[in-house]
């Protein structure tokens, strides 16, 4: 499955956390009362103004301003519902800085190489990423400026991607080789492993060396709490996480546990769709795991059985309460399930003055939770149990058809050679990267 880095690019890539923060060092006066012996009523001259662009790093001769930091940090903000507390700002904002230094280090290598983003291409990418968000260009514009980030900003993520990207595809994937031997072999392995359990896995992986574990670990344990909070995983995996599926968002795609470190193999059977593990300790770090389906390999699953549905809803009149609803609902539920069939449902619809619409191209496991264990073990022609509420409306689904999915096939010889090509230019991209940090010119102010 080949994974391209401007699939990640959106507002919730922009999340972060780091280590830890930075304190003023205390000298032999700490604690002692106003030690600068500065008078109570200060005179400022000049006016303070917190808009004005001020150097914070300066990259091989380009201004990173303190103005281009906030604007990017607002951007975290924005996707974490602005739930993030003094300090963890604060460590969010070194990351930030840190991810705009390689951003400006790989426009600058493009550069050097003959590579450039027509402004073009920017603004259709600009336009696409505002689409994802329901609106125009003008409008999504106009929601950056009063999250207190830019245009501008975006646009920046957006030539250092591409730029990026083109960058590795004219240096680095034309000299990554992957023999059809080794594809034959990946294929030969998942027939051989029919069957068995398959992980649909995020990682986020925070390395560590002997003399850095016990801040490392420390890291990882606030990313953590973070993501407990309600961060977004795909968020914070993409500007913290130190693997090369930082750039996708963490995703691991599917994979056995064999083929993960040990420690992650002996967790996985236990956890349940949609959990995030504590950090785990593994060769090199630790990885924060999340599990976002479980599903067996090369076999049908049946939560991909597409449903002919029906959906009956009945609304309250506001100021309703649960107990009131009771009655109304106990008959409803009675009805529904007597109904005796699809066919019947219209019926039941007017008489309880509800509304009833249908949809025949639904997944069960794009079903709410809740709903999906109820669904795959209805016949057709029955309804789940009321589901809803009364100030929303109470709700039944009747299943009026079902089309079983068909056994999975392996992955196509080109798909999984795409996806080993992918993985090694990512490893090269890294070093690529690396290096350019280590002969970079940057100064911080």
């Amino acid at each position: 499955m080949f994974k391209s880095r401007m699939a990640a690019l959106c507002l919730a890539g922009a999340v972060a956390l780091i280590g830890p923060g930075h304190a003023f060092a205390q000298g032999d006066d700490a604690g002692v009362t106003n030690p600068l012996n500065l008078p109570n009523d200060v005179q400022v001259f000049g006016k303070f103004d917190p808009t004005i662009r001020k150097a914070t790093a300066i990259v091989n001769g380009f201004i990173i301003t303190d103005t281009d930091v906030d604007q990017r940090l607002n951007l975290v903000l924005a996707a974490n519902g602005q739930q993030v507390a003094g300090d963890e700002k604060d460590r969010l904002r070194l990351q930030v800085l840190r991810n705009l230094i390689d951003e400006t280090l790989e426009i600058q290598e493009a550069k050097s190489n003959d590579v450039t983003v027509p402004s073009a291409d920017i603004d259709s990418t600009f336009q696409r990423v505002a689409g994802q968000f329901k609106y125009t260009p003008d409008q999504f514009t106009a929601f950056l400026k009063s999250k207190g980030s830019s245009a501008a900003s975006i646009k920046r993520q957006i030539q250092g991607e591409m730029a990026w990207q083109r960058l590795l595809d004219r240096k680095v994937q034309p000299f990554i080789n992957v023999g059809d031997d080794e594809v034959k072999q990946v294929i030969a392995r998942l027939n051989a492993a029919k069957g068995s359990k398959e992980y649909h896995v995020g990682e986020i992986f925070i390395s560590s060396t002997p003399a850095t574990d016990a801040q490392a670990h420390e890291n990882a344990d606030k990313v953590f709490e973070q993501l407990k909070k309600g961060g977004s995983f795909v968020a914070y995996a993409r500007q913290y996480s130190e693997a090369s599926t930082a750039a996708v968002g963490g995703d691991l795609g599917w994979v056995r546990a064999a083929q993960l470190p040990d420690a992650i193999a002996q967790v996985l059977p236990q956890m349940q769709n949609g959990s995030v593990t504590p950090p785990i300790q593994v060769p090199g770090g630790y990885s924060i795991i999340a599990l976002q389906d479980t599903r067996q390999v090369l076999t049908s699953d049946p939560r991909d059985a597409l449903l002919s549905l029906k959906q009956i809803t009945i609304s309250f009149p506001p100021g309703t309460t649960q107990e009131t609803a009771g009655p109304r609902v106990a008959a409803f539920a009675d009805a529904t399930q007597k109904m005796g069939g699809c066919g019947a449902a219209k019926d039941v619809a007017a008489k309880f003055d509800g509304n009833m619409v249908e949809n025949d191209n639904i997944k069960i496991r794009d079903l709410p939770p809740a709903l999906q264990e109820q669904m795959a073990a209805l016949s057709i022609g029955q309804s789940t149990t009321p589901f809803g509420s009364v100030q929303d409306g109470v709700r039944v689904l009747v299943l009026c058809g079902r089309d079983d999915a068909p056994n999975a096939n392996a992955p196509s010889f080109d798909q999984i050679y795409n996806q080993m090509e992918q993985e090694r230019v990512d490893l090269r991209a890294r070093r690529y990267l690396r290096d350019l940090r280590r002969d970079a010119v940057i100064e911080y102010r």
